[in-house]
């Protein structure tokens, strides 16, 4: 998620704002410590203009595709 934002300009407290969500909220999902429910994985979809599929295949470790989580 981290690269989107970066790329789109956007600082956490932009994407924050535009995903109607919490800066800590953003730090803590690009670190790896935050599990993200449907809705803020659509929300930050929307505000980084990717679909939601694409987004949570990036926020699910490849290890877990294998594991059968996430088809690849």
């Amino acid at each position: 998620m981290r690269k989107h934002r970066q790329a789109r300009g956007l600082s956490q407290e932009k994407l924050a704002e535009l995903a109607d969500l919490h800066r800590t909220y953003i730090a803590d999902i690009e670190r790896g410590t935050r599990n993200v429910g449907v809705i803020n994985i659509v929300r930050l979809a929307q505000a980084l203009n990717l679909s939601p599929a694409r987004l949570l295949k990036e926020l699910v470790p490849p290890e877990e595709w294998k594991a059968g989580v996430v088809p690849p």
